[in-house]
């Protein structure tokens, strides 16, 4: 091999160049005539050992191996010379392998001799393998490769070159680098070789290109990319041949980077929330304007009501339901439907196959011909005035199971869907069918939730005349699910009322039944007229019991992670419009706020008792007397809590909703909704709000009894003479008939003190009362029996009755409808 000189790049010169080979001349009879310095060095053989002996002297015959070699191998003519290996002596005895390459040389005599060029073989092998790469690198590899002088003129040009630019090397050859290539940049092209050439800095490029349908080798209007680089060309001494300039099509690695990226972007992006609608949107965004022109997802109009649907296939006349569209033009030039309106396709149409077959159907050209289009005109127009060109139809399917369509199109972008596109728009509509089908699942079992939960709460407010009240109740988002918040208004015995809200943990099904079996124990406790932290008891027991049956139920998988605990707070409150008392116990609930007419508004001190299914702990009661007109709010924590707040300023806007008690309590309503309300509820709120009314003393008439027996006759006397007062003589008979039982039964079986208190309200309401807490007890008496029929006598002539405890002693009571008003005298 030749040696570098002065780093030139001397390498790459061929091994026989007479500057660096070892030389030797030979007479036409094998004599050796002249002997280079090279040969000396490379041989070891000083000129006068040599020169005028026989060059075969030198040749190794044998080798050292003892082996009878033939002394030139590989000879071959090349033009007027030949070139041949041969094994060769070292001065040192050693055996090398040479390159030799002859050639004649004439003189004026007519005499002939040899001059022998000699190289190292290996050197010789390296140089060779060299070329060789050099050579296929311009000629057969699919780099495109251009050389430029340094006036930037094409000096060679690679096959490779001319298919990528569709202009042959004979139309651009000593033409200047931005003018040979229509579609190129050529200044720029010119500029990056010009600083190459300055300063000797390979340079990376990146082109994309977007040719016209004008332009040769390349597919109109389908982006190229190309990865390319340029570098400078020396001699070996160093001067400046031109630039190299290196060009790779790599539009099928980007295009295939790009599926990725819009993959993985797909991944974080589409099912962000639990919403079919939204969900079908973000898979529309995805998919305009990087993959298709317009986009429209159409889902089955069960599958938006939440219905289960069967494996299987479709039938292609189903009736869908636009659930979102998208196009590059914000005006939706293609959308023939809105979303949320039901829609259908024609047979034999794109989508009804799809549906049908549940496979995707590609459709590279559209046929603006097709006869399902006359069946639709609507959707032909369109896509005749479009121009759309190319459709491609995926199905949404996930376990299964069908659950609409997406359709694409193109017709701005002029390149047809290929099965690129169609196993891209499969990865993406795959992920976005499991969401959607999670969304599905989740509106059915939100929805029976929903169901389950409006079927508990009180449709309506039940007549009485303690309060008058105005509720809310404003589920949570589709994403927080359905809550159990609940709210109450119980009428009491002795025209009080009974004001309930309560909060069960958790959300969805579980927590739904959850508070209807917590409110129907709070209507059936709050019948046993006991006093609110007796209540709280009772129901913080019952949570209890059901926490450990249902731990019971799930058995070990609920060890270690809480599984069927229930947790539930509760605000407790009865209210008197005879003594205007309102007593109130809650248990791990907020204090209700109380807005006075004069005073400001209030949270008044109500003992925290805790959160029930705790057990162990005591509820405690606060009494306090309302003005009448007084407004009092109850709600769930909901209201005031949010993510983006700190709980006090919930509590601070609830103050200032609740200003100005004379106002409607709608208005109040609407105004705790505008103000207090988070602008994203994390939770069901709901809440209640009563003004207080009073009873007064012209509709309360009550007396103390003695207990003789002749006060049952004083006591039906008084109660005929009020009745009369009050203009109820049609009731006279039945309510002294009442008074007279209940008043022989306390005389008899209770002890003083002894008390009548007959009520006018909406029904009117006898009540009396003594100092035991013996319960009485209704039974039918035998005809042989002298007594027992009190109690029954009552319980027939009563709307209802009962007993109620209090610290005192007991309350007997029974109420009964008013009776009609007499009609008004007509005039002759």
């Amino acid at each position: 091999m030749s040696t570098p000189e002065a780093g030139h790049g001397a390498s790459a010169d061929s091994p026989f160049d007479v500057t660096h080979a070892a030389t030797v001349v030979v007479d036409s009879r094998g004599v050796i005539e002249r002997w280079s310095r090279g040969a000396q060095t490379l041989l070891g053989y000083a000129a006068g050992e040599v020169v005028g002996g026989p060059v075969t002297a030198l040749l190794a015959v044998g080798g050292e191996a003892g082996d009878a070699a033939a002394p030139l191998s590989e000879r071959r003519q090349t033009g007027d010379g030949w070139e041949a290996v041969a094994a060769v002596r070292h001065r040192d005895g050693h055996r090398l392998e040479l390159g030799l390459r002859a050639c004649r040389l004439w003189e004026a005599s007519g005499k002939v001799s040899w001059l022998v060029a000699v190289t190292d073989v290996v050197g010789l092998r390296s140089w060779e393998r060299d070329q060789a790469v050099l050579r296929g690198l311009f000629a057969q590899s699919p780099i495109g490769m251009a050389v430029v002088d340094p006036r930037l003129r094409y000096l060679a040009i690679n096959p490779a070159m001319e298919r990528l630019d569709g202009v042959s090397a004979a139309q651009r050859l000593g033409r200047r680098l931005g003018e040979a290539v229509p579609g190129l940049d050529g200044a720029a092209l010119e500029r990056e070789a010009q600083q190459v050439l300055e300063s000797g800095e390979p340079m990376l490029t990146f082109q994309q290109l977007t040719p016209s349908s004008a332009d040769s080798g390349m597919h109109p209007g389908r982006d190229r990319v190309r990865s390319g680089s340029a570098f400078r060309l020396l001699d070996h001494t160093g001067e400046v041949l031109g630039v190299c300039h290196t060009v790779l099509d790599v539009t099928s690695h980007y295009r295939a980077r790009q599926r990725l990226d819009l993959v993985n972007e797909a991944s974080g992006s589409i099912g962000t929330t639990l919403d079919l609608q939204h969900t079908a949107q973000e898979l529309a965004e995805v998919l305009v304007p990087r993959v298709a022109d317009f986009v429209s997802v159409d889902l089955l109009d069960a599958v938006v009501r939440g219905q289960e649907q069967l494996p299987g296939p479709v039938a292609p006349t189903a009736l869908l339901r636009r659930a979102a569209h998208r196009s590059v033009q914000e005006d939706l030039p293609e959308a023939v439907v809105e979303p949320g309106e039901q829609t259908s396709y024609a047979p034999g149409s794109a989508p009804a196959r799809c549906l049908a077959t549940g496979r995707p159907t590609l459709t590279p050209v559209v046929d603006l011909s097709a006869p399902w289009l006359a069946e639709d005109p609507a959707r032909a127009a369109k896509m005749r005035e479009l121009g759309i060109h190319s459709a491609l139809v995926m199905p949404l399917q996930a376990r299964g199971i069908t659950m609409g369509v997406a359709t694409l199109a193109r017709w701005k972008n002029p390149e047809s869907f290929g099965e690129e596109d169609l196993l891209l728009v499969e990865e993406l509509v795959a992920r976005a069918a499991v969401c959607i089908d999670n969304a599905r699942r989740y509106t059915r079992e939100h929805n029976a939730a929903l169901m389950l939960q409006r079927s508990l709460l009180p449709h309506d407010l039940p007549k009485q005349s303690a309060v008058e009240a105005a509720y809310r109740y404003l589920p949570a988002d589709a994403q927080a699910g359905v809550g159990g918040d609940w709210f109450d208004i119980i009428p009491l015995s002795g025209a009080r009322v009974a004001l309930v809200v309560g909060d069960v943990v958790g959300h969805g099904l579980h927590a739904a039944a959850t508070m209807g079996r917590l409110r129907t124990a709070v209507h059936t406790l709050a019948d046993l007229d006991l006093p609110p932290d007796e209540l709280l008891a009772h129901l913080d027991d019952l949570v209890i019991r059901l926490s450990n049956e249902e731990e019971e139920a799930m058995g070990d998988a609920a060890e270690g992670v809480g599984v069927g605990v229930i947790g539930a707070t509760c605000l407790y409150a009865i209210y008197d419009p005879v003594s205007r008392r309102f007593t109130v116990a809650r248990a791990g609930h907020p204090s209700p706020a109380i807005a006075h007419l004069v005073e400001p508004v209030e949270f008044p001190a109500v003992p925290a008792g805790p959160p029930l299914g705790l057990g162990g702990l005591p509820f405690e009661c606060a009494e306090m007397e309302l003005a009448e007109g007084s407004v009092v709010a109850f709600y769930t924590n909901g209201l005031i809590e949010a993510s983006d707040r700190d709980v006090d300023v919930g509590f601070e806007r609830l103050l200032f909703a609740l200003a100005h008690p004379d106002r409607p309590l709608e208005e109040i309503c609407d105004t705790m909704v505008r103000t207090v309300l988070p602008d994203r509820p994390r939770d069901d709120v709901a809440f209640l709000i009563a003004r207080t009314r009073a009873l007064h003393d012209e509709d309360v008439a009550s007396w103390d009894l003695s207990d003789d027996p002749a006060i049952v006759a004083e006591a039906r006397h008084m109660t005929g003479r009020k009745l009369a007062d009050w203009g109820l003589e049609a009731a006279v008979f039945t309510t002294e008939l009442i008074v007279s039982e209940l008043v022989t039964n306390a005389v008899r079986y209770g002890t003083p003190p002894i008390s009548l208190r007959i009520i006018r309200d909406r029904t009117l309401i006898c009540e009396v009362s003594d100092g035991t807490s013996t319960s009485p007890h209704l039974r039918r008496a035998r005809s042989t029996d002298e007594g027992g029929r009190g109690l029954f006598l009552v319980a027939q002539c009563a709307q209802r009755w009962g007993t109620r405890y209090t610290a005192g002693g007991k309350t007997i009571w029974a109420e009964q409808p008013l009776p009609p008003a007499p009609a008004e005298p007509k005039e002759d």
